[in-house]
């Protein structure tokens, strides 16, 4: 299969966000300032995305990569970005929980088989950048199990990332970073608190050392 990690980790998202309750459209997400509901409509943007960007080839030479896709700051978001702000307005607009799950499993589906027909070395254009499909999708693989913790953070009889997604999102986050987290956090706890989606233990602290100054790599 094309894009395997891709597929599993978009899969999976998608899979959790459909077996989602409607009582748990109103419960918190991992991002700041929003709610389950505000979190699946940036889904459904992030889809769009990813339809966008396969459909917009060239024949430029590539300027990112899968690590270098993404910059890093370290300031944790306020939830109160005009952009965040509109994602809550798009959400509140559905009114019903399964309008949103039917345009997201509509478009996210779409997004998926855009990516199995993608031929890995093709370069296609995105923020004024210039990947191969390849890494868009890689990049992708991170954003998708980021999004999966912060959907499941509150929610419980909802699974998380599979196993195999995680550890490719740590080592393509520990590569975007270029920071070595210790082995005994498990590739979630290096995720979320890495991220800042939560704060480390007394424990990570003590394994972390030095590094819990740099902390948190906030991922744009």
């Amino acid at each position: 299969m094309r894009h395997a990690a891709f597929a599993e980790a978009w899969g999976s998202l998608l899979a959790a966000a459909e077996r989602l309750p409607d009582r748990d459209f109103r419960a918190p997400s991992g991002c700041a300032g929003w709610k389950v509901q505000d979190l699946l409509c940036h889904l459904v943007i992030d889809a769009q995305d990813i339809l966008i960007t396969l459909a917009t080839p060239t024949d430029d030479e590539p300027t990112r990569d899968a690590a270098t896709y993404w910059d890093v700051t370290h300031t944790l978001p306020s939830g109160r970005d005009p952009l965040d702000a509109l994602t809550v307005r798009l959400a509140a607009a559905y009114e019903q929980p399964h309008l949103l799950k039917h345009h997201l499993d509509d478009v996210g589906s779409a997004a998926a088989r855009a990516a199995q027909l993608a031929a890995p070395d093709l370069r296609v254009s995105t923020q004024g950048e210039v990947l191969t499909a390849s890494d868009y999708l890689d990049a992708y693989v991170l954003e998708a199990t980021l999004h999966h913790l912060d959907l499941t953070k509150h929610v419980r009889g909802v699974d998380g990332p599979p196993a195999p997604t995680l550890a490719a999102s740590r080592k393509l986050f520990v590569r975007i970073v270029d920071a070595s987290f210790p082995t005994s956090m498990s590739d979630t706890a290096v995720l979320t608190v890495g991220t800042g989606r939560r704060p480390a233990t007394a424990a990570e602290r003590a394994a972390l050392g030095s590094l819990v100054d740099r902390l948190p790599y906030v991922l744009g």
